[in-house]
C-alpha cells in the first residue's frame, strides 16, 4: 500500500471537511461573486465610466490577468503531459490535480475576459455564424475553446480509470494547447504597430514561458494540496515534484536568456518605438516591475531556490513555486501595459506631446481581477474536496 493511501485511511479526509476549509471556500466563493457582481455592473454602467483604459491603452489589467491564467494553465497542460501522455513514468503522479488546475485556471482566465469584453455573449454567437478566418483573436476563442473542452474530456477519463483514452484525449488537448497559445503570442507578435510585441519568436516565448508557469503552478498547488489534506507525500510523488522543479529551473534559464536578447535587441541601435519601451521597463516607471517582479521574482529567486537545494526539498520548491508565479502575473502586466504606452506619433516631433501614455488599473478591474483569483482558488480547494485530494493521480498507465 502507498504512503499516500495509507495516509488517506489515516486521515479519512477530516482536514479537507474542517470549518476552516469550508470557510477559506466560502471567502473565496464570496470575493468571486463580488468580482462578478462589479463585472456586471460595468457592463450596465459602461466600461469607459469605471475602467481605467483609455482610446490610447485600450487594453488594461483584465486583458493581462486573462493572459496569466491562460499561460498557465497551458502550461498545465503541457507540463503534465510529459506523464500520461507521453510516457515517462516520473511526471505521470501530478496528472490528474494538473489536468484539474488547467480547466480551473482557463476557466478563470475566461471569466476575467468576459467582463473585459463589452458584449462577451456576442464573441460566443458571432465566432461562430460569423467567423473570421484571418483574425487571430476569431482564432485565439476557438482554439481555446476546442482546448477546455478536450481538457474536460480528459478529466473525466482520468475519473473513471480509461488512462488509455485519456491520453488520447490529452494528446489532442496538448496540440490545441500549443495551437491556441503560440496563436495567443501571434495576437501581440503580429502587431507591426507595437514595436515592443512585434516579432517572430512571441509565439516561441509564450510556449516556453507557458511550461515555465506550468512548472511553477505544480510546485505551488500540489504542496499546498498536501499540506492543506494534511497528508503524507509519497515517494513517487516527491520524485514526480524533483523531476518539476528541475525543469521548472531549465525553464527559467531560458526564459532570463530569451529576456537578455529581448532587452538587447530594444536597445542596440535605439529601434523607434521599442527603444522607448524598453526604457520604460528598466529605468522608468515600470522598472520595479520588471527588475523585482519579472527578473527577481519571477526567475533569478526561484532558480537559485530550487538548484541550491538541487530540486530535492518540496517546501522549497513551493516557495520558488509561488514567487515564480507572483513574478510571472508581473510579466504578464508589463508586457500588456508597457506595449501600448509608447505613442504612435512617437519621433514625429509634435507639441505638447507626452512621453508615454499613462494606465492605472480601476477599483473596478482590480476587483474583477482579485475575483478571478478567488474563483481559481475556490475551485482547487473544492477540486481537493470533491474528488477526494485526486487520488487516482498514482495511475501508471
Amino acid at each position: 500500500m502507498s504512503d499516500l493511501k495509507a495516509a488517506v485511511l489515516d486521515k479519512t479526509l477530516v482536514t479537507t471537511s474542517s470549518k476552516a476549509y469550508n470557510a477559506a471556500i466560502a471567502i473565496f466563493g464570496l470575493l468571486a461573486a463580488i468580482g462578478v457582481a462589479m463585472g456586471i455592473d460595468a457592463m450596465i454602467v459602461g466600461h469607459n465610466s469605471v475602467y481605467g483604459t483609455t482610446r490610447e491603452v485600450p487594453w488594461g489589467i483584465l486583458i493581462s490577468t486573462y493572459v496569466f491564467f491562460v499561460v498557465t494553465s497551458t502550461g498545465l497542460c503541457l507540463v503534465s503531459s510529459i506523464g500520461h501522455v507521453f510516457g515517462m513514468e516520473s511526471f505521470m503522479p501530478i496528472a490528474k490535480r494538473s489536468v484539474f488546475l488547467a480547466i480551473a485556471t482557463i476557466v478563470s482566465g475566461f471569466l476575467v475576459i468576459a467582463f473585459e469584453i463589452e458584449n462577451p455573449w456576442r464573441m460566443a454567437i458571432y465566432n461562430v455564424i460569423s467567423p473570421n478566418l484571418t483574425s487571430n483573436i476569431w482564432w485565439m476563442g476557438t482554439l481555446y475553446g476546442a482546448y477546455l473542452f478536450f481538457m474536460l474530456i480528459e478529466f473525466a477519463l482520468l475519473q473513471v480509470g480509461r488512462f488509455k483514452q485519456a491520453s488520447m484525449v490529452g494528446l489532442l488537448g496538448v496540440i490545441s494547447g500549443v495551437a491556441a497559445h503560440s496563436n495567443l503570442g501571434a495576437v501581440f507578435g503580429l502587431l507591426a504597430a507595437r514595436e515592443f510585441w512585434h516579432g517572430p519568436l512571441m509565439p516561441i516565448y509564450f510556449i516556453a514561458s507557458a511550461m515555465m508557469s506550468g512548472c511553477a503552478a505544480i510546485l505551488f498547488f500540489t504542496w499546498l494540496a498536501y499540506k492543506t489534506n494534511g497528508w503524507k507525500m509519497s515517494q513517487a510523488m516527491e520524485r514526480s515534484l524533483v523531476a518539476t522543479g528541475k525543469l521548472g529551473a531549465l525553464l527559467m534559464a531560458i526564459i532570463m536568456f530569451f529576456t537578455s536578447w529581448k532587452i538587447l535587441t530594444g536597445i542596440a541601435g535605439k529601434p523607434p518605438g521599442e527603444y522607448e519601451a524598453m526604457q520604460a521597463i528598466l529605468s522608468g516607471h515600470y522598472s520595479l516591475n520588471f527588475w523585482g517582479g519579472e527578473v527577481m521574482l519571477g526567475m533569478v529567486l526561484p532558480f537559485l531556490i530550487i538548484m541550491s537545494v538541487r530540486a530535492k526539498n518540496i517546501k522549497a520548491m513551493f516557495i520558488a513555486g509561488a514567487l515564480c508565479l507572483i513574478g510571472i502575473f508581473y510579466m504578464r502586466y508589463d508586457l500588456v501595459i508597457v506595449g501600448q504606452i509608447v505613442p504612435w506619433f512617437e519621433g514625429m516631433s509634435i507639441a505638447d506631446a507626452p512621453r508615454y501614455f499613462t494606465y492605472t488599473p480601476s477599483f473596478y478591474e482590480i476587483m474583477i481581477t482579485l475575483g478571478g483569483f478567488s474563483f481559481c482558488a475556490m475551485a482547487f480547494l473544492m477540486g481537493e474536496k470533491l474528488f477526494s485530494g485526486h487520488l487516482s493521480e498514482e495511475h501508471h498507465g
